[in-house]
C-alpha cells in the first residue's frame, strides 16, 4: 500500500509561495492555501490547491504548515497570533522565509512546549529557481525531522541544492551568510565604481578597463554594466534584511562592522527604489547624489 502523503497548509502565496505550491501539487500533495490577496488565492486554486478562508482553516486541515511571508516580522506575527494559539501536538511548521535567528529559536522552543515543531528552511534562487526546481534550501532542525520532510523540500526546489545546516536557527544563519555575501559584495562594487564615476570616469569606460573575466571580475562586470546603463539604483545591498543579521550578531556577541556601517549609511537616505516589494534607499544614489 502506498504511503499516505501529509496534508499541506501553505500561508503566503506570493512570488515564491505560489510556484512552491504549484510544485507540491504537481508532486501529488493536497495543499490548502491562504493569502490576504484574493487574486493570489484564486491563481493558486487554478493550479490545483484548495482555498482556505483564513489561517485557522489552514491549521485545522494541515499536518504540515508552511509559510512564505515577506519579512521576519510578518512570520513572527503570524506565528505568535495565529499558529501558536491553534497549533496541535504533532503538527510541523516550516518557515521558508528569512527570519531573525534569535526569534526563530525562541519560537521553536514555544512550539516544542506545545508538542509541535518548527523547522527553518529559508531559500535562495528566486521564482526562477522554484520554476526550474533549482532552489537553494538551508534547513535548520533535528536531523530526523529534516530527513522525514526531504520529499517535500525536493518537490518544491529539487534535490541538488538542499543543505541541512544544523539545529533550529542554523538555516537562517546560513541564509544570512548568503545574503551578506551578496549585499556586501554589491556594496563593494558600487563603492569602487562610485569612486571612479565621482572622479570623472564614465562607468562604461571602467567596465571596459577592468570588467574582464575571472572570479570577482565577472560580478564586477555585471554591476558596472548596470551602472553604465543607468540601472545602478537597482543593484540591491539587502538593506531590508541587514537588521536581521545585526540582531543575530549582537545576540551572539560578535561584531559585523561592515554590515553595520552599510546599514547606517543607507538608512539615512531617501527611499527611492523598490527592494523586495517595498521602498528602500539606493546605495548607488547615496554614493553619487
Amino acid at each position: 500500500m502506498a504511503e499516505q502523503l501529509p496534508m499541506i497548509g501553505f500561508i503566503g502565496l506570493g512570488a515564491m509561495g505560489a510556484p512552491m505550491v504549484r510544485n507540491l501539487v504537481a508532486a501529488g500533495y493536497m495543499v490548502w492555501g491562504f493569502d490576504l490577496r484574493q487574486e493570489r488565492l484564486d491563481a493558486t486554486v487554478a493550479d490545483g490547491a484548495q482555498a482556505a478562508p483564513d489561517i485557522a482553516a489552514v491549521i485545522a486541515q494541515a499536518d504540515v504548515l508552511m509559510t512564505s511571508l515577506p519579512s521576519s516580522q510578518a512570520f513572527i506575527t503570524v506565528a505568535e497570533t495565529e499558529l501558536l494559539p491553534a497549533i496541535r501536538p504533532g503538527q510541523l511548521v516550516i518557515d521558508l522565509g528569512t527570519t531573525s535567528v534569535p526569534k526563530t529559536r525562541e519560537l521553536a522552543a514555544r512550539f516544542a512546549a506545545q508538542g509541535a515543531q518548527l523547522l527553518d528552511a529559508p531559500v535562495s534562487g528566486g521564482p526562477g529557481g522554484v520554476a526550474k526546481r533549482q532552489l537553494y534550501m538551508f534547513l535548520g532542525g533535528p536531523a530526523e525531522t529534516v530527513a522525514a520532510c526531504m520529499p517535500l523540500f525536493i518537490a518544491m526546489g529539487g534535490a541538488d541544492r538542499i543543505t541541512h545546516c544544523g539545529p533550529v536557527g542554523c538555516g537562517q544563519v546560513v541564509k544570512g551568510v548568503n545574503q551578506l555575501m551578496m549585499g556586501l559584495g554589491n556594496a563593494a562594487y558600487l563603492e569602487a565604481l562610485a569612486f571612479g564615476v565621482n572622479a570623472g570616469v564614465a562607468a562604461a569606460t571602467i567596465q571596459q578597463a577592468i570588467g574582464a573575466t575571472g572570479r570577482w571580475r565577472v560580478d564586477f562586470n555585471s554591476t558596472a554594466g548596470q551602472v553604465a546603463g543607468d540601472e545602478g539604483n537597482e543593484v540591491g545591498v539587502k538593506f531590508r534584511e541587514l537588521p536581521y543579521f545585526l540582531e543575530a550578531a549582537a545576540a551572539l556577541g560578535f561584531p559585523l562592522p561592515l554590515t553595520e556601517q552599510l546599514y547606517n549609511f543607507c538608512d539615512q537616505g531617501e527611499r527611492v527604489v523598490i527592494n523586495d516589494h517595498r521602498p528602500a534607499p539606493s546605495f548607488w544614489h547615496e554614493l553619487t547624489g
